[in-house]
């Protein structure tokens, strides 16, 4: 069955109410996640609901949305996935105040409320690194000249590249940074955003019109080099951007965006996981920031990135969401 677009019109909320707008929301773990979250963070009667668009909606879609918890009471605000350079482009001059990272990169993921002002801000350099920075080992690149290579060209590969190829870092980024998407809008979008991080690393941007040429980039990586799924592939679309015929490099890091739908990017690379000595990560640790940074801001509560009440989050989140490790 062909995804739909979002119903309209949205119906008033009735409780503190945080939106999720994805694409097929209702089969995420934060569905069953958030209600347990909420009560542990004592946010009394708040309730989470999912608002589906098609991935590149109509812009008069993500306007609509946005109006909607501009003027609704009760909305709290919304975290925005999938969606976050088209929405913010859609609906930006709704927008009261714009984040720094929101502006930098043209993209938001949170939308939140301050003193009748609807905020939007772009979290995911924060929770990107939060959770690159949880499985790279520090000093990965400055000990090698390797790569990173991200499949897709949105949001996420913006923050992942952004985080990774900050001054601050040193030598501990990556000698070369390859991005491949399909749609050249999207390329020349990040590719225009780029100049502005003063990046160092030789930087490729490829157009390809199928999985097999994301294998040709795939095979001339470097040992040692970070690969990223960041299409959706997996997730919010049947597939993988490689076919069964790519091969990883040796000692790759291996990173799926994705922790829930078919996974076939996974389990491409466990299938090569001891030959090629692979290190593989899935995007639940990304998750758990991405909501958490999230829901911080729109109830304007604090919730540490580590520690024991984090932990206890992650607990939380793994049994309500039927997480096994």
């Amino acid at each position: 069955m062909p995804l739909q677009s979002a119903p309209f019109p949205l119906l008033p909320a009735r409780a503190p109410t945080l939106h999720f707008i994805g694409v097929t929301t209702g089969g995420s773990s934060i569905m069953q996640v958030f209600p347990k979250w909420a009560a542990r963070l004592g946010l009394v009667d708040a309730v989470i609901n999912g608002i589906d668009f098609v991935p590149n909606d109509r812009p008069e879609r993500y306007r609509e949305a946005v109006r909607f918890i501009k003027d609704d009471p009760l909305s709290r605000g919304a975290l925005v996935t999938t969606h976050k350079l088209d929405l913010f482009a859609a609906a930006r001059d709704l927008f009261d105040e714009i984040g720094p990272h929101a502006s930098a990169l043209a993209e938001t993921s949170c939308l939140s409320k301050r003193d009748g002002k609807l905020v939007c801000e772009a979290m995911d350099p924060l929770t990107a690194g939060l959770a690159i920075d949880g499985f790279l080992p520090k000093g990965h690149f400055a000990e090698r000249p390797a790569d990173l290579f991200i499949m897709g060209a949105g949001g996420s590969a913006i923050a992942i590249s952004w985080h990774l190829m900050q001054k601050s870092r040193g030598d501990d980024r990556p000698a070369r940074i390859i991005i491949a998407d399909p749609d050249a809008d999207r390329l020349r979008h990040i590719r225009s955003i780029h100049p502005g991080m003063r990046p160092d690393p030789a930087m490729a941007y490829r157009r390809i019109g199928s999985s097999v040429e994301n294998d040709r980039i795939l095979g001339q990586l470097r040992p040692g080099s970070l690969v990223v799924n960041a299409t959706g592939l997996g997730k919010d679309r049947p597939g993988s951007p490689l076919t069964d015929a790519a091969m990883f490099p040796e000692r790759a890091i291996v990173f799926e965006l994705n922790y829930r739908g078919d996974l076939v990017f996974l389990e491409q690379a466990h299938a090569q996981a001891e030959a090629r000595a692979l290190a593989i990560h899935d995007g639940w640790t990304y998750f758990i920031h991405g909501w958490t940074r999230v829901i911080a801001e729109v109830f304007d509560i604090d919730i540490p990135t580590s520690g024991p009440l984090f932990d206890e989050l992650s607990r939380i989140a793994a049994q309500a969401g039927g997480r096994h490790d």
